[in-house]
């Protein structure tokens, strides 16, 4: 698996007992969450068919959540291996409903229409920052782990990672920052070569789409190009959506290891 994942900058894990089990009870506490009014007009978006859901999962840092035990399976312990035992965050829930995507509030014609036809596709920390969107490192993940909460067709919005993305934007990110102190990545400003960099991806690599069940997961190398599909008109889903959590624990500060390590 680590193979695979350092190859093609992604995985997919099979159903484990563990993983089910955790996911049945994270799905009764999300439920609750994404049903909350405030919750709701905090993370509603794309005309109600995106629930964003960032930091929404009340779990502890090694993921315990309602009665559940803490997480545990392949994919956390390859992530483990990987990048050391990291604390998880809050869990985002991300719920997408059928009719995803419509513009999201001061959303942009173009912005939309990368949302629509590129699945909004991103590498996770690099934000868009001031009056002129400027992107910058923000925040340094260590991986996503993505773990679904309901099942649904494949076309119900899946998870859209282009494979072997991450070693293209590996290379463009050792370029930019690498010569810099750790201190000072947040301020320079990476707009042009990573914009260049993703439309090398989307030239040189395979789009693929992720469509997992409950008790399966699936972890993400941190520099991958992902995104998320617009809702396949036939595709079906329970009426509470394509529900995930998603988990990317952040580097501790003061390392190269966003950098540097696999």
């Amino acid at each position: 698996m680590v193979e695979a994942l350092l190859r093609d900058g992604w995985v997919r894990f099979a159903s484990e007992e563990s993983v089910r089990g955790w996911s049945h009870a994270a799905h009764a506490v999300a439920a609750e969450r994404v049903a909350d009014a405030d919750e709701q007009a905090k993370w509603l978006q794309c005309g109600g068919t995106w629930f964003v859901g960032v930091n929404t999962l009340p779990n502890g840092p090694d993921g315990t959540v309602g009665r559940s035990a803490p997480l545990h399976g392949a994919a956390t312990e390859l992530a483990r291996r990987l990048y050391g035992a990291l604390p998880l965050h809050r869990g985002q829930v991300s719920v997408t409903y059928p009719g995803y995507p419509r513009p999201r509030d001061g959303e942009s014609d173009a912005a939309f229409g990368y949302r629509a036809k590129r699945d909004a596709a991103h590498v996770d920390g690099v934000l868009a920052v001031g009056p002129d969107r400027r992107r910058m490192l923000k925040e340094r993940h260590a991986y996503i782990l993505g773990l679904p909460l309901t099942s649904c067709d494949a076309g119900a919005s899946p998870f859209v990672v282009w494979e072997g993305s991450h070693r293209i934007m590996r290379d463009m990110f050792t370029v930019a920052l690498g010569q810099w102190p750790e201190t000072e990545w947040a301020e320079v400003d990476l707009t042009e070569v990573y914009q260049a960099a993703r439309c090398e991806v989307f030239d040189k690599c395979k789009r693929v789409e992720i469509a997992a069940k409950p008790g399966e997961a699936y972890l993400v190398h941190r520099f991958a190009l992902h995104g998320v599909a617009p809702w396949a008109e036939s595709a079906q889903a329970p009426e509470e959506g394509r529900m995930i959590v998603y988990f990317r624990p952040e580097f501790i500060g003061g390392t190269r290891d966003w950098l540097e390590l696999p």
